[in-house]
């Protein structure tokens, strides 16, 4: 323990500066702990900012604004973050008592505070103070105070729907599992902490302050809550403009507010919401509120995983992606258009949210909309008043997150069952009609609609191939990507998905660094990562001054590596950009993914220890992390490093409930590993275990043909790279593989035509062409 200068507690609690004094007494312990502990100094409770940076103190705006004020306070933005105290708490903390999966848990009160025990199967008994709130419907979840500076979210919440719906009663937010506590989905572990996780969208201009030297957090806010600020931006001009006088406030440009929300466009709205309300990585500037999105936050994809191959959602998204899919947000409509913004509400009940546009007279805003009432069965082909007559059960279906929370998707599609067998994604016919097949749903829309009975493409087909890894996907993604009329998000998403076709696609990746759409061109960056130093520099330079922050970050990053030398005059902005970047990164560096970006830069640039460093860093928040541990791997390989390698991967795959395609990754690096130390027959042996957890595991197919052709077993390793040409027919390694097995087992016309094929794919590689001249001279 560190020593202190001066005498008794009280000299302890002026150093501390009286930081906790919004903390429960177990609280200020914990702060008074991380105080005394080394290095950890700068680790404090999360409190209100010392600086205002802009931004008028919390409540500042109800004065002049007492109506939007009052329709606020029960809002969802309201209930984003509050105090524990009576009035904010809606769980039972009567006594209640939880118990599942080993799990125990009891709810109480000691006072005026609230608090829980805990116990687990490794974890003993231990008594907690709630601090914080957090939401409040459909449920509400509970924060506690831990060292470094963190607030922790419990995994039991509180349901507060209505006892008739299933509600008032805890529930875990992993039905029947319990975690060990060095598990990051303890509720102690690093995907349930508030600082990293949830507080930049429950808190307004938050700051983390992350000390990525000591894991540690020294957070700020300037409002707990989602307040006026959040949305509207730094109030203190405004409110220093309506202090002067008439002639000045006239004089006054925008009344000093830094947005003015009610002027935007629609979709320059929704990115004002989809700083939080989206599936995104942050930059690490802050809000930058009024700003594009890109500025700040770069968005997800429509990648497996968070979305179908259609595009509806599958993981937690958070509305944006769905919604920039959407020809409402194509036409302008914004999120306010539906939501009341204040109140966070419906501004209509029912249908006639939809029908106050979608009419038989339309506003006049989308005078391009049809002229239809769609409140009819002529339209909807359900009784009137039935579940099958609301718009949003066709047209936005919902998904339930945290076990009682449904969301509905924003892409307001139209129903596509018949394209359920292609792309492997949910339709609403069936989600709502159980017993009826797909193909049953698609026929009886297309008996509704003789006139269109051939419904019209979607770039679900393209994306599905894809990731089946056809060799159709290829055309059909690069059709989508050049469909101009398509959503940014859309075309975006194909451009990352054309980067598994390797060479053929190259030309719509180099066309895409010079797109309208900035997620375009920062989705097209990231390939010429590995291209030449001639051609990153040729192609990226120029994105250096991109506009859009995130463009240039990605191009910051691919570009990492190049000799100074060769950046030309773009030397000394390069350098900037980079060290600015590094800067941002460390400054994130709270979760496995941010840590993850960091290392693979550092590599770059020729800091292997650092970037060494940073990915053991990775795999302590989550073990379970596979680009941080393949990546390691792959470093340490490099760095001769085979003892450590071997560790690793054995740590890996002895991970209990890891995913059979992640166990595939490691089992396929554990036999080139083996087979790099001359243990030939046991890395066969895990190429056979890398196939069976994942059958569609090219490379699994070409390294096992390679190594039974090094065997002797030519038949067999030729079986192998056919096993591999039915996933891949397109792909150059196995074509390669195949001619040079076929030439040697006398196969000729086989050969000759798996060559064809390759130079049909590679038209101007010359090795090819002398290929063929050794062939057919046989």
């Amino acid at each position: 323990m560190r020593r202190v200068r001066g005498g008794g507690f009280g000299s302890i609690w002026q150093g501390i500066g009286g930081r906790c004094s919004h903390l429960s007494p177990d609280g200020c312990v914990l702060a008074l702990l991380v105080w005394l502990l080394p290095g950890a100094a700068l680790a404090t409770p999360p409190q209100l900012a010392s600086t205002s940076d802009g931004y008028a103190p919390e409540g500042h705006c109800d004065g002049c604004h007492q109506i939007q004020a009052q329709n606020w306070q029960q809002s969802d933005h309201s209930w984003a973050m509050r105090p524990a105290v009576a009035g904010n708490v809606l769980g039972d903390f009567s006594g209640a008592e939880f118990s599942e999966a080993g799990v125990r848990a009891r709810f109480f009160r000691e006072g005026e505070r609230y608090r829980v025990s805990l116990a687990g199967p490794a974890e003993p008994k231990r008594h907690w103070t709630v601090e914080y709130t957090f939401g409040h419907y459909p449920l509400q979840q509970y924060l506690v105070a831990q060292p470094g500076g963190r607030l922790q979210a419990l995994t039991v919440a509180w349901d507060s729907r209505p006892a008739a719906q299933g509600g008032q009663r805890w529930f875990s937010l992993y039905p029947g599992q319990s975690f060990h506590p060095d598990d990051p989905l303890h509720w102690q572990g690093r995907y349930q902490n508030w600082n990293a996780m949830c507080a930049d969208c429950h808190s307004t201009n938050l700051d983390k302050g992350y000390q990525a030297a000591n894991d540690s957090f020294t957070t700020t806010w300037h409002e707990l809550s989602v307040g006026c600020q959040s949305c509207h931006g730094p109030g203190q001009a405004h409110i220093d403009w309506a202090g002067e006088e008439a002639e000045k406030r006239a004089q006054a440009p925008g009344k000093g507010l830094s947005l003015s929300l009610g002027t935007m466009p629609g979709p320059q709205l929704a990115e004002q919401c989809a700083r939080c309300h989206s599936r995104r990585q942050m930059l690490g500037v802050g809000p930058q509120p009024g700003q594009p999105l890109l500025d700040s936050a770069l968005p997800s994809l429509l990648s497996p995983g968070l979305y179908h191959a259609d595009g509806q959602i599958q993981g937690e998204v958070y509305v944006y992606g769905s919604f920039a899919q959407s020809r409402m947000h194509q036409q302008g409509v914004s999120c306010t258009d539906c939501h009341e913004p204040h109140t966070s509400a419906l501004r209509f009940e029912g249908n006639a949210l939809c029908t106050q546009c979608h009419q038989a007279a339309p506003p006049e805003r989308f005078r391009t909309l049809k002229a239809v009432n769609y409140d009819t069965p002529t339209h909807h082909h359900h009784p009137q008043g039935s579940s099958g007559a609301q718009c949003v059960n066709c047209h936005m279906p919902a998904t339930t997150y945290m076990v009682v929370d449904p969301r509905r998707d924003h892409s307001f599609r139209i129903p596509r069952p018949d394209l359920s067998a292609q792309t492997g994604s949910p339709d609403a016919c069936t989600g709502c009609h159980d017993g009826m097949t797909p193909q049953q749903a698609a026929t009886a829309i297309d008996r509704w609609r003789p006139e269109n009975p051939a419904p019209a493409p979607h770039y679900g087909q393209a994306q599905a191939m894809a990731r089946a890894g056809e060799a159709e996907g290829l055309p059909a993604l690069q059709q989508l990507v050049d469909a101009r009329q398509q959503p940014a998000i859309v075309r975006a998403s194909a451009v990352a998905a054309l980067i598994d076709y390797g060479a053929p696609a190259l030309p719509t990746l180099d066309a895409a660094l010079s797109d309208p759409s900035a997620l375009v061109r920062a989705s097209a960056v990231p390939v010429f990562a590995q291209a030449p130093d001639a051609v990153r520099t040729a192609r990226l330079i120029p994105l250096l001054d991109d506009p859009t922050l995130a463009v240039r970050d990605e191009a910051v990053k691919a570009l990492a590596g190049v000799p100074l030398t060769q950046l030309g005059q773009a030397q000394a902005g390069y350098q900037a950009a980079l060290e600015d970047y590094l800067q941002r990164l460390e400054q994130n560096a709270d979760l496995p993914g941010n840590r993850l970006n960091l290392a693979v830069v550092l590599t770059r640039i020729g800091q292997p220890q650092q970037a060494v460093a940073h990915y053991r860093a990775a795999l302590a928040m989550d073990p379970r992390f596979l680009p941080a541990r393949l990546n390691l791997v792959t470093l340490l390989s490099q760095l001769g490093e085979t003892a450590e390698v071997s560790g690793l991967l054995d740590q890996g795959l002895a991970l209990s409930d890891v995913a059979d395609a992640d166990r595939a990754q490691l089992g396929y690096l554990k036999a080139l590993a083996l087979a790099e130390s001359g243990q030939i027959e046991a890395a066969l042996v895990w190429l056979d275990r890398t196939l069976k957890w994942q059958p569609t595991h090219l490379r699994g197919h070409y390294n096992r043909a390679l190594i039974l052709d090094r065997l002797g077993r030519k038949e067999e390793a030729l079986v192998a790279l056919q096993q591999g040409l039915v996933l891949a027919p397109a792909s150059p390694d196995l074509l390669y593989a195949s001619v040079y097995l076929n030439a040697t087992l006398g196969n000729l016309p086989q050969a000759l035509s798996d060559l064809a094929t390759l130079r049909q794919l590679r038209p101007d590689d010359p090795k090819l062409q002398r290929l063929e001249s050794q062939l057919r001279g046989q």
